[in-house]
């Protein structure tokens, strides 16, 4: 067990550049520990993320020219997993051989993820601190992932600013999020916290969702072209999930600088 002592906090130095929210730290910070139990309230987000490092790989390596096909395929890359959380999407792509850096604003998630990382025989950076505190030390990446964080921000667009000026000039960003329909509303909200209890009871919030447009007006206000988008579906009988052409509940996008 961790030393619940260990609470996440914003920085006092950098209040004015913490785009984050109290509340969502300490939510994230609540269930922490069950980033990787197959059995708690992450079950769901463990199959979840199965499906989206299968459009992840292949399109970091389709940019970068490498074959999918092979155990190292990221080899050299560096890749920046900001909102790493309990690192569902670091380790995989450090198993494939990425020098990969994880940072999350929740202190918890974050020696959770090294725990694990250490468990696995991982070599991975995981930082608490802020996309903002790295963006100050002029740090850049290959590969910039933003997956399911940026309808948690109070300011979306700063974030993903931040996103692009974290990538290098030859780099990609890859942002995944969920749409804002009525449809995301009954299957991500109604469904998956309330009726299915997939997530923790306000995990999200429907506003803060995003529009595909909007996510890619985003984008190119951070100097970002879009190169890909996919779309994930879930069946609630095979319980599984895939890669669809369709936007309307969970989306992924990818961009090159």
């Amino acid at each position: 067990m961790l030393d619940k002592s260990k609470l996440s906090h914003i920085s006092k130095n950098n209040e004015n550049l913490s785009n984050v929210s109290a509340q969502e730290i300490e939510r994230f910070d609540s269930f922490a520990e069950s980033w990787w139990d197959p059995n708690g309230k992450y079950k769901t987000a463990l199959i979840f993320n199965q499906a989206r490092i299968s459009y992840f790989v292949p399109q970091i390596c389709k940019y970068f020219g490498r074959d999918p096909s092979t155990d190292d395929c990221l080899k050299g890359l560096t890749i920046l997993d900001v909102g790493s959380g309990g690192g569902l999407v670091c380790e995989p792509l450090a198993a494939r051989g990425a020098t990969v850096v994880g940072i999350d604003a929740s202190a918890i998630s974050i020696e959770v993820a090294k725990r694990h990382a250490l468990k696995s025989g991982l070599n991975i950076d995981y930082r608490h601190m802020l996309s903002s505190e790295l963006t100050a030390q002029n740090q850049q990446f290959d590969v910039v992932i933003n997956a399911e964080v940026v309808e948690h921000v109070p300011d979306q667009s700063a974030l993903i600013k931040e996103c692009g000026h974290l990538t290098k000039k030859t780099g990609m960003v890859i942002l995944a999020t969920l749409n804002r329909t009525i449809k995301s509303y009954i299957i991500a909200i109604v469904g998956a916290e309330y009726v299915m209890r997939y997530l923790p009871v306000g995990t999200h919030s429907w506003a803060k969702f995003i529009k595909p447009n909007e996510l890619n007006q985003m984008a190119s206000l951070a100097g970002l072209t879009q190169l890909s988008e996919s779309g994930m579906a879930y069946n609630p009988i095979s319980r599984h999930w895939r890669l669809t052409q369709n936007l309307s509940v969970n989306y992924i996008q990818c961009y090159k600088k």
